[in-house]
């Protein structure tokens, strides 16, 4: 009667750290890129000047453009992070801006993200004053900040 005991003692040994190996397996965190991936020193590569079709090449197509007030690349992405069965958590939203003229030569470079809950230009440290763009902004983090 004493070695049944140990079987069974030791079946639900088994059983239980069965059980606990799944239960921490569930407990995991995955990371997600959405969008566009920007090389590190990819910008750097894109001075003011340069032409069109050199932005297509080093920075690849844009995430959407748009022509108000000139022409803009938008290159889009998010960084997010899902812990087990929790709701994704946003780490980062970018939109990476290329600015050209009427020649199609690059006039500026924005690196936008929200800091402080306001959209935030990281290349010349400022918040975008009021207006089409960053109405367009804001509406890009929240559709982005949605899903």
């Amino acid at each position: 009667m004493g070695h049944r005991n140990v079987l069974c003692r030791s079946a639900l040994a088994v059983a239980g750290a069965l059980a606990l190996s799944l239960l921490l397996a569930g407990c995991f965190t995955q990371n997600y890129q959405r969008g566009y991936v920007l090389a590190d020193g990819a910008l750097e590569q894109v001075p003011l000047g340069a032409a069109q079709e050199q932005v297509l090449i080093t920075l690849g197509t844009p995430s959407t453009v748009a022509t108000v007030s000139g022409e803009v690349f938008y290159y889009i992405s998010a960084r997010t992070e899902q812990t087990s069965f929790l709701p994704e958590k946003i780490l980062d939203q970018r939109v990476v801006a290329v600015y050209f003229d009427k020649n199609r030569r690059v006039t500026r470079l924005a690196n936008y993200g929200i800091q402080d809950g306001k959209v935030f230009d990281y290349i010349s440290r400022t918040t975008p004053a009021g207006g089409q763009e960053l109405n367009y902004l804001t509406y890009v983090f929240k559709i982005f900040g949605n899903k």
